[in-house]
């Protein structure tokens, strides 16, 4: 039986902290993103988004020069291109928006540098498959259908209990898993799962996904000293309440449809709310 830690609203405070007089940009956090494609721009919009709504000092998009043309229409802030060499790195975010069928060899060769490198590192969607015990500290955000396939790729059965199933997969690989539903749990490498059930069920529409990205990339720069899995269940359960903040339902009401974009701009809201 895996023990199960349920993380809470001071949980989350204890992660997060509201810049001094001797912050910069550099000590705020500096988020990388490569994420999105011609195919699905939007994603590197919103996660680009959420980065900067959830506090990172600094962020850049590396990525093609039409998706990083979207990204600086929506977010002129934005340092664009691919010379990271000189900018301090503290997060990644790589995989939304892409298709592992899609992608090129030299791009597969950046991704799983980065998995060597040394700066946190989160992966969805279409870079899920190049995980193979990582020496990056790194964190999977998988939904259930890709959960179910990277079991497959492990050699390992689907359908059993989620919080198994989960630490599971964070041991066999060396990484943190986050994976998502309405109650989303956190699996660390050393086997302890935590329960994040902050949110809503307006949440799940599209693009979401690609925000609570940029918001995890956030939180995983600016607290270098939480462990991994604890970041990443404070920018879980701040993803769900500015959600909850967006849709109306922090007081237990029905509420009211929301789109990606909303929670993304309730971020700064939600942290506003924890930091009280």
């Amino acid at each position: 039986m895996v023990e199960v830690r349920e993380w809470s609203r001071g949980d989350t405070a204890r992660v997060l902290r509201a810049p001094v007089p001797d912050d910069d940009k550099y000590s705020r956090g500096v988020v990388a993103l490569r994420t999105g494609s011609p195919a699905y721009p939007g994603a590197a919009v919103l996660g680009v988004e959420a980065a900067w709504r959830a506090g990172a000092g600094f962020v850049r998009y590396v990525g093609e020069q039409r998706v990083a043309d979207a990204v600086l229409a929506r977010r002129p802030e934005t340092v664009t291109g691919r010379d990271v060499g000189r900018t301090r790195v503290d997060s990644w975010v790589i995989g939304s928006g892409t298709d592992a069928a899609h992608r090129g060899s030299d791009e597969e060769e950046h991704l799983r540098a980065l998995l060597r490198g040394d700066a946190r590192v989160v992966v969805d969607a279409g870079a899920l498959d190049l995980v193979d015990r990582p020496t990056a500290p790194t964190l999977l955000t998988p939904h259930a259908k890709e959960f179910a396939t990277l079991r497959r790729r492990l050699g390992l059965p689907t359908g059993g209990d989620r919080v198994a199933e989960a630490s599971e997969v964070a041991t066999a690989l060396n990484v943190a898993v986050l994976l998502k539903g309405s109650r989303t749990l956190v699996a660390a490498p050393d086997g302890g799962v935590i329960a994040i059930g902050a949110g809503t069920a307006w949440l799940s529409t599209a693009g979401t996904g690609d925000v609570l990205g940029g918001a995890l990339g956030a939180v995983l720069a600016a607290a270098p000293a939480s462990p991994l899995a604890e970041a990443a269940a404070a920018g879980a359960w701040l993803h769900g309440h500015a959600a909850r903040i967006a849709s109306g339902t922090t007081n237990g009401e029905p509420g009211h449809p929301i789109v990606a974009l909303d929670v993304a701009e309730a971020l700064p809201r939600a942290i506003a709310d924890v930091l009280a």
